[in-house]
């Protein structure tokens, strides 16, 4: 059977995704039973056809911008076709690392579900929908209905929303199963951790003080205002007016795996220091990463130390 991971990036977060292929294989005791393949946005151009353009979100019209830091999510939905819809496929966001071995997914019990993953609760479930497709484990025999760049078209014309189609809430019933939170976890990084996923992007530990490059929810049900604020904003002064800066991670665990990976993959060649310092330039990189890589532990050393 045919085993693939897939992270989908772009070119502000391709860096995360270079650093979390490599961590997908380190961690694993079988690299060689699975491949590992970036699915980046500047080889689909079905995605820049849209800038600019209005799109449906949770009920909202919303600009497409492709210099956005996730305008890569609809490339999650690209791995069926891939693959030829045969065999298994994980999905991941560019800001997950795998602490645990992702070849124990491959070969799991699926119980004839095309899809799992965790899911969503509270407020996330509210914004984001039900289910938390940015780590999905996926039969892809069972998803030949999955055409993105045409679901992505029908965004534009209000014939899909954006919230639903990521929340997987238009897949036929029965056919989502629930994935261990631990493979997709939150912002929390312990012993039992199998798969990290920074999640908050204002805290990302590699962006610490840059300017904020993002379009921050302008839905929230909770209390309608901040939405409209939101969009009032953007709408009068810009995507990233007044959004201000990247905020230092609370976890210093997080900030201290992140370096430390950077550090090994500096050591091994999988990064080169001028390719760091075009990333700083660009301000995809905090402009002391290379400072805070020279002083990091190891990676064994991070993962020795966390909390049951």
């Amino acid at each position: 059977m045919k085993c693939c991971a897939f992270i989908h990036t772009n070119d502000k977060q391709k860096l995360g995704a270079e650093l979390s292929a490599y961590m997908m294989r380190r961690q694993s005791k079988s690299p060689d039973s699975f491949t590992v393949q970036l699915i980046e946005h500047r080889d689909h151009p079905f995605l820049a056809a849209h800038e600019g353009q209005s799109y449906l979100r949770n009920g909202q019209q919303q600009p497409w911008l492709n210099d956005d830091l996730q305008s890569f999510t609809p490339l999650r939905f690209l791995p069926p076709e891939l693959m030829g819809f045969e065999g298994r496929a994980l999905v991941t966001d560019p800001d997950v690392l795998a602490i645990a071995d992702v070849a124990e997914l491959f070969v799991r019990d699926m119980g004839g579900k095309a899809i799992l993953c965790r899911t969503h609760h509270g407020v996330k479930a509210m914004v984001r929908g039900r289910y938390a497709s940015s780590v999905m484990l996926l039969d892809c025999g069972r998803l030949r209905h999955w055409r993105p760049e045409q679901q992505f078209d029908e965004l534009f014309t209000g014939k899909r929303d954006y919230r639903r189609w990521l929340g997987l809430e238009d897949e036929p019933q029965g056919t989502v199963g629930e994935l261990e939170p631990e493979w997709n976890d939150f912002d929390r990084l312990t012993a039992g951790t199998k798969m990290l996923h920074m999640t908050r992007r204002a805290t990302q530990p590699w962006k610490t003080g840059l300017p904020v490059d993002f379009l921050p929810v302008e839905q929230f049900p909770a209390f309608p205002p901040f939405g409209w604020a939101m969009r009032a904003r953007r709408k009068l002064f810009g995507a990233h007016a007044f959004l201000g800066r990247y905020r230092k991670h609370p976890d210093p665990r997080q900030e201290s795996l992140f370096f430390a990976l950077l550090r090994e993959c500096l050591g091994r060649g999988v990064v080169t220091e001028p390719q760091l310092r075009e990333e700083m330039a660009r301000d995809h990189l905090r402009h002391d990463a290379l400072d805070l890589a020279a002083r990091a532990p190891s990676v064994d050393e991070v993962l020795r130390s966390l909390p049951a």
